[in-house]
C-alpha cells in the first residue's frame, strides 16, 4: 500500500502489464514416478492384481497420507504405475519412495523401479475433467525412471543437490554420472538406496550404454531442451543487478561521479592486505571505439582475480564508477571502496597488435608494488589478463587452488570478434540508467549477444548473460510469457552444457527460479553452487538476501546485504536495498547512516533525499524534515516534483492544498505497487475519505473500482489486485466484499510465503478493517501485523490520518506507544 518507501528490490521494475497472462501459468512440483517391472508380461488378471496391491501399498504411506491430508497431492494413473506429484518439499517424494521400497522388500510378486525430479509442471484439465499435469518436470522424472532396473530410486541430479544440503541424506547419495535418453539428450542421475532399501547395481542402461562419469563438481547436468530457432535468442537486454539502480525510489537522476566528490566511507571492517580494486583500464588507441576493448582488458583481470577466494576483490560496478580522465586520488579511492591495494593500467590496439600497462599500488603508502608493460599480438590478450591476474596474486601472498588457476588460465572465447560482440553487449547492460530508454538499447544489446554465441557457440559468459536477458525481459513486463521464461532457463542450460560447475551459469538460473516462479528453494540451491567458483561475486551475496527477506529470515537478509556491500561499497541498488531491509526492522540509525552514504555517492538525488528525511518521520514522528526537504527540492527545480511528490505521504500534513498538488503530480495513468497499478482515481478517493468528502470519496472510489474489477475478473487469484479492490470497497462501503477481497488477497499471499508483498496485504486489510468500522479486528490485524518486521511505523501509525477511526481506542493507543522511540 505504501508508495513513498516499499521494501522491494524491485519497486517500479515490476510494472509488468496485469493483463498479460501466461496460458499454462507453472509451478514447481517435486514427482515421484512408478512403474511395474515386466508389465506387459503379465495377464490381465495379474496385471489388474498387481496394480491394486501397489495402489494399497502407496496409498498406506506416511507420505501420500501427509500430502494427501493437507490437499498438497495429485496422483495419477499411468497404466503400468503411476505419478505422485508432491509440493511441499523435495524430500517428500524421496522418502515416499523409500517406504514403498521397503513395504515391497520381500515381494516376489510385484518389482517396482522409481524416478525423482523436482520440476516445473502446469496443471491442466483431461478429457474427463479431471486434474492432470503437464510439462518438464513431469517428462524428466519419467525419464530418470527409464533409466532404472527393478528395485532402483534413481533422482535427477538437480534434486539430489537439494537433499545433499541435507546432512541426513548425504551418505545415500550415489552419482552415476549421465545417462544418454531419448533424442540423443543426457541426463545427470544418482542413486538412491539406504539400509538395504533401493538397489545399489549399476542400471543395466548405464552398464550397456555411453555413460558420462561424475564429474567432480558434483554438479547437475540436466536434461537439455532440444535446439531452439535461431531468431527465438533476439531479445531485448535488460538491467542487471548491476542496473538495477533504476529503482523509482532513487537513481533517476544518477550523475558520473569525479574522484573530487569521493568520501572515504566509514567502515567497522578492517581493510585485508589480500584486498584489490582494479580501476577501468585507459584507452590509448587512436580510435576511441576501442574503449569497450579497454574495458573488456580490466575487466577479464578483475573476474579472474575474483576467482580467487583468497583475496577480496571490488566487484564492477563500484569501480566503473571511477571511469573518468580526471587525476585519481588512490589513498581516497582505496579507502572509499575498503581495499589495500589498487590496480591500474592502460590498453593500446593498433591493428593486430595490443600493448598493455598495469602497475599495481599500495593505497596505504602510495608505494608502487610492480609494473610490467605487454607487447603482444592481439590474439594473445587473453594470456596477458591471465599473466596479470596470477602476478597481482603471487604480490598479494594469495593462495591459488589448482581449479582456481585452471579458471584464471582458460580463454573466455577464441573468438576475438564474438568477445568484442559480447563487450559491447555488456556494456549496454549495465550503463543503462534510465527506463524509458531501456527497451531500444538492450534489444541492440541482445542482437549482439545472439550474434556472439552464433559465432561461437561455446562462448560460456555470452551463454550466461542471454539467460539474465531473458529472465530481465520477463521480469519487466515486456514479455510476461512462459515462452520467455522457457528461453532463460534453455540459455541457461545451454551454459551448463558447456561448464557444468559454472558459477554465472548457476547465478542466471537462480535468476531465473526467484523472478520466474517465487521458487526460493532452487534459487537458493543454484546460489550456494554458484558461490563455490564466485567467492567475490558480490550478486550472489544479493540475491541471497533478497530471497531470506522475501522468506522473513530478516537478521540473514541483512548480513548477506552487508556482505554484498563489503565487495561492492558503490553500488547503489545495494544500499538501497540494504537501507529498505534496516527500516522494517526499526533500525533506523542504520537506515538513516546508509541513505546518508548513497548521499556521498549520488549527493543531489531528490528521491534519495527524500527518504532520507522520511527517516525522522518513521522513527519519531517528526514529519518537519519532510516538509521542508520537499519544499527545498521543489522550489529548486520544480520539474522533480512528480518524483518526490505523491497523495500518500501528503495525507500526512492534512492540509487540503497540499493533497491537492500531490494529486496534480501524481500520474494520470497511476504508478504500479506490488505488481499492481494504483489508478489516480484511488487515492483521489483516499483524500476525500480521510477529509471527510463522502460523496466525493465515493464518486472516485467507484472510478477506480471499474478498473481494479476488470483486472480481477481476469486474474481472480491476483493478490494485489485482490488487495486494492478490497480497499476500494471499504471506501464505498460495500463491506461484506472488502472483506472477503482483502482476506483472500492474504490467504493467497501469506506473510510465510513472502515477508514483503504478505506483510503489505496484511497491512491493507488492517485498513480494510477499519474503514468498515470492524475496529476491534483492525487492531488485532495491526498487532499481528507488527510481530515481524513491517512498513507499520510510529509515525505512520501516529500521524496518518488512514487511522483516524481507531484514535481513542485503548488498543491501538498501547500499539502506537510501544513503538514511540526509547530515547
Amino acid at each position: 500500500m505504501r508508495c513513498s518507501k516499499a521494501a522491494k528490490e524491485d519497486v517500479c521494475l515490476r510494472n509488468m502489464s496485469v493483463e498479460l497472462k501466461s496460458d499454462l501459468p507453472l509451478e514447481i512440483a517435486h514427482l515421484l514416478l512408478i512403474d511395474v517391472v515386466g508389465y506387459s508380461k503379465l495377464i490381465v488378471n495379474e496385471q489388474i492384481e498387481s496394480m491394486d496391491e501397489l495402489n494399497q501399498i502407496v496409498r498406506n504411506t506416511e507420505s501420500f497420507q501427509s500430502a494427501e491430508k493437507s490437499d498438497k497431492l495429485i496422483r495419477l494413473p499411468t497404466g503400468d504405475g503411476m505419478a505422485l506429484v508432491f509440493f511441499r518439499s523435495p524430500e517428500e517424494p524421496v522418502r515416499c519412495a523409500l517406504e514403498i521400497s521397503k513395504a515391497l522388500k520381500d515381494s516376489t510378486r510385484i518389482q517396482v523401479r522409481m524416478g525423482v525430479h523436482s520440476g516445473p509442471v502446469s496443471q491442466v484439465r483431461d478429457v474427463n475433467d479431471r486434474v492432470n499435469v503437464a510439462g518438464t518436470g513431469f517428462n524428466v522424472a519419467q525419464r530418470v525412471m527409464d533409466c532404472g532396473d527393478a528395485g532402483h530410486i534413481l533422482l535427477s541430479k538437480h534434486l539430489a543437490e537439494d537433499l545433499a544440503q541435507y546432512r541426513h541424506w548425504q551418505p545415500y547419495l550415489h552419482d552415476l554420472g549421465q545417462c544418454e535418453v531419448k533424442h540423443g539428450l543426457r541426463l545427470h542421475i544418482v542413486n538412491l538406496y539406504k539400509d538395504g532399501l533401493g538397489n545399489a547395481a549399476l542400471p543395466e542402461k548405464l552398464r550397456r550404454g555411453k555413460r558420462w562419469k561424475p564429474t567432480t563438481s558434483g554438479t547437475v547436468r540436466p536434461v537439455h531442451a532440444p535446439r531452439w530457432p535461431k531468431w527465438a535468442l533476439i531479445v531485448a537486454l535488460l538491467l542487471s543487478a548491476v542496473a538495477l539502480a533504476l529503482s523509482c525510489i532513487i537513481f533517476l537522476h544518477r550523475g558520473s561521479q569525479t574522484s573530487s566528490q569521493v568520501t572515504a566511507e566509514h567502515t567497522t571492517t578492517p581493510i585485508s592486505a589480500k584486498s584489490v580494486a582494479v580501476l577501468p583500464f585507459e584507452n590509448l588507441s587512436a580510435d576511441q571505439q576501442n574503449a569497450f576493448f579497454a574495458d573488456g582488458v580490466q575487466d577479464e583481470i578483475l573476474t579472474d582475480l575474483a576467482k580467487i577466494a583468497d583475496l577480496k576483490v571490488i566487484s564492477r560496478t563500484s569501480v566503473m564508477q571511477y571511469k573518468t580522465g580526471a587525476k585519481h586520488n588512490l589513498r581516497e579511492i582505496a579507502q572509499a571502496l575498503g581495499v589495500a591495494h589498487v590496480l591500474e593500467g592502460s590498453v593500446q590496439r593498433t591493428g593486430n597488435r595490443v600493448r598493455v600497462s598495469a602497475q599495481l599500488i599500495d593505497a596505504r603508502t602510495d608505494m608502487h608494488l610492480w609494473a610490467e608493460h605487454y607487447d603482444r599480438d592481439l590474439a594473445d590478450v587473453f594470456a596477458i589478463q591471465s599473466e596479470i591476474a596470477k602476478t597481482i596474486a603471487d604480490h598479494l601472498q594469495a593462495h591459488i587452488s589448482p581449479s582456481e588457476k585452471a579458471s584464471i588460465e582458460k580463454a573466455p572465447t577464441t573468438d576475438l570478434i564474438a568477445h568484442d560482440l559480447y563487450l559491447r553487449a555488456q556494456a549496454l547492460w549495465g550503463a543503462v540508467s534510465a527506463p524509458v530508454h531501456a527497451k531500444e538499447n538492450l534489444s541492440e544489446a541482445a542482437r549482439l549477444l545472439d550474434e556472439a554465441v552464433g559465432r561461437d557457440p561455446h562462448f560460456l559468459l555470452a551463454w550466461c548473460l542471454l539467460s539474465r536477458t531473458h529472465a530481465a525481459f520477463y521480469r519487466q513486463g515486456y514479455d510476461y510469457t512462459q515462452a520467455r521464461l522457457d528461453l532463460a532457463n534453455a540459455t541457461g542450460q545451454a551454459a551448463l552444457r558447456l561448464q557444468p560447475d559454472s558459477g554465472e551459469a548457476h547465478l542466471a538460473l537462480a535468476i531465473y527460479y526467484y523472478y520466474g516462479f517465487r521458487d526460493y528453494h532452487h534459487a537458493i540451491s543454484e546460489l550456494a553452487t554458484a558461490g563455490r567458483t564466485l567467492p567475490n561475486n558480490a550478486e550472489v551475496f544479493q540475491y541471497r538476501g533478497l530471497i531470506d527477506r522475501r522468506q522473513g529470515r530478516w537478521a540473514e537478509a541483512t548480513r548477506n546485504l552487508e556482505r554484498a556491500l563489503e565487495l561492492d561499497p558503490r553500488n547503489l541498488f545495494i544500499l538501497q536495498q540494504l537501507a529498505l531491509t534496516y527500516a522494517p526492522q526499526r533500525r533506523y540509525a542504520d537506515e538513516a547512516r546508509t541513505w546518508d552514504r548513497l548521499l556521498t555517492i549520488v549527493p543531489e538525488d531528490p528521491s534519495t533525499r527524500m527518504a532520507r528525511a522520511q527517516v525522522a518521520l518513521s522513527w519519531r514522528a517528526n514529519i518537519e524534515p519532510y516538509q521542508t526537504t520537499l519544499a527545498s527540492l521543489i522550489s529548486a527545480n520544480p520539474s522533480v516534483a512528480p518524483d518526490v511528490d505523491n497523495p500518500f505521504s501528503a495525507l500526512y500534513e492534512r492540509d487540503p492544498a497540499v493533497t491537492s498538488r500531490a494529486l496534480r503530480n501524481y500520474p494520470g495513468e497511476g504508478v504500479s505497487t506490488d505488481g499492481v497499478r494504483f489508478p489516480h482515481a484511488f487515492w483521489e478517493g483516499a483524500v476525500a475519505h480521510c477529509q471527510g468528502d463522502t460523496a466525493r470519496a465515493r464518486a472516485a472510489f467507484a472510478t477506480a473500482r471499474r478498473e481494479v474489477a476488470e483486472i480481477v475478473e481476469r486474474q481472480p487469484d491476483f493478490a494485489a489486485a485482490l488487495s486494492l479492490l478490497g480497499m476500494i470497497d471499504a471506501g464505498l462501503g460495500r463491506k461484506e466484499e472488502a472483506l472477503r477481497e482483502g482476506r483472500r488477497a492474504c490467504e493467497l499471499l501469506p506473510v510465510s510465503k513472502d515477508a514483503v508483498d504478505g506483510s503489505d496485504f496484511a497491512v491493507n486489510l488492517a485498513l480494510i478493517y477499519a474503514w468498515t468500522g470492524e475496529k476491534d479486528l483492525a487492531i488485532e490485524q495491526i498487532d499481528a501485523v507488527e510481530r515481524s518486521p513491517n512498513t507499520l511505523s510510529y509515525g505512520f501509525l501516529k500521524l496518518h490520518p488512514f487511522w483516524d477511526s481507531l484514535r481513542g481506542e485503548p488498543g491501538f493507543e498501547k500499539i502506537v506507544a510501544s513503538l514511540a522511540p526509547k530515547s
